[in-house]
């Protein structure tokens, strides 16, 4: 359904750091970095799609976050989703809500919410049950 997703920023060292430490605690693998061109993806491992993108602005405008929209990546566990969360924080992210069970979405939505550096809404979420080595 979903080929892309493509962020905005504004510092590409800054937001290669950031999104590396987050991406990396979701299992995600990197398909390209090209600091000429500042730009950066990651891919699901043994697949191709979709990809998460950050860039600076093709119009070469200021890089803005936008109100009302967020990004949510999937974490293959809940404790991933926590190690996700605090590297986010870690590297330069402000906590838009704190892991946890927010089961008015259903029963096993595990969660944690933040802005990277740019202001962009990031959700990192886990939909399966609980695992026993938790």
């Amino acid at each position: 359904m979903i080929s892309h997703v493509f962020v905005g920023i504004s510092d590409f060292g800054r937001a290669l750091d950031f999104y590396t430490a987050v991406v990396d605690e979701l299992s995600l693998r990197l398909k390209f970095s090209d600091a000429d061109q500042q730009w950066a993806g990651w891919m699901p491992p043994e697949q191709a799609r979709p990809l998460f993108v950050i860039a600076r602005p093709f119009n070469e405008e200021a890089a803005t976050a936008g109100n009302g929209q967020m990004i949510a990546l999937l974490a293959p566990t809940r404790p991933a989703v926590d190690r996700a969360h605090a590297a986010a924080l870690a590297n330069g992210g402000r906590c838009e809500g704190a892991p946890g069970l927010r089961a008015h979405y259903h029963p096993n939505y595990y969660g944690a919410y933040f802005r990277d550096p740019d202001g962009n809404k990031i959700c990192v979420c886990c939909h399966d049950p609980a695992q026993q080595e938790e």
